[in-house]
């Protein structure tokens, strides 16, 4: 059994490249001075685990992946795909690319979460081998409402229980022919699915829950950048 993961990186970012006027998608603003993206990477090379990392890039930002791949010596274990025009696109192609057994572990990581540790990677892992499938999934810690939209605003039409809520986060995974099921089912009857835990859902696949972090966060908007750093310099204290 080998281990496999992808993360799409065609994204352009366009919430913090309007908020900062940034040149450069938030894939490739940089924490610490490195990169998001290799940071995100070196997480994974760091997991003995995984045996390659396949990164799904816009053909315009090839070179510039490239070089970064060069310079901060990430290895032959990482390897490129051009990404598609959305998400589910991006790791449909890197699905095609990777050379796996169907009872492969595939993950897939978002480029911007960077902080993600080994030690939730390593328990991905083993949730995908003993389940099928897994995603990160952080408890709720406030009230969840329930709501109808309405013209002006929302009404609350149900309070859901928080013990029967978790926030997805990366990475999510499963054996690559179930993964891969999932996609082809998604793409035959034109689905479009926000991650890949509701693609496996939808092809009746069941996914188990590791439990996540907040330093685990997803950068979108501005000041993330700020939050990263902060995480980082906790860690180093």
């Amino acid at each position: 059994m080998r281990v496999f993961v992808i993360i799409p990186a065609a994204g352009i970012g366009t919430r913090m490249a309007a908020a900062n006027h940034a040149a450069a998608p938030k894939q490739f603003l940089s924490i610490g001075g490195i990169p998001v993206l290799v940071r995100s990477v070196l997480a994974f090379l760091e997991v003995p685990h995984v045996d390659a990392v396949c990164l799904a890039v816009r053909a315009a930002e090839r070179d510039r992946v490239e070089a970064q791949i060069r310079e901060f010596k990430l290895g032959p274990r990482v390897h490129l795909v051009e990404g598609g025009d959305n998400r589910q696109e991006s790791v449909a192609n890197a699905l095609l690319a990777l050379e796996c057994d169907r009872n492969d572990v595939v993950l897939v990581h978002d480029a911007v979460r960077p902080l993600i540790d080994a030690a939730t990677i390593e328990r991905t892992i083993e949730a995908v081998v003993r389940h099928g499938a897994a995603i990160v999934g952080l408890p709720a810690v406030d009230t969840i409402k329930q709501v109808e939209r309405t013209a002006d605003g929302a009404i609350i039409t149900a309070t859901v229980p928080r013990e029967r809520v978790v926030l997805a986060q990366t990475p999510q995974g499963a054996r690559f022919g179930l993964l891969r099921q999932a996609f082809v089912e998604a793409e035959t009857d034109g689905f479009a699915g926000t991650d890949e835990a509701s693609l496996l859902e939808r092809a009746g696949i069941e996914v188990a829950v590791v439990p996540g972090s907040a330093r685990n966060f997803k950068i979108t908007q501005p000041g993330d950048i700020e939050l990263a750093e902060f995480y980082l310099g906790q860690a180093k204290a």
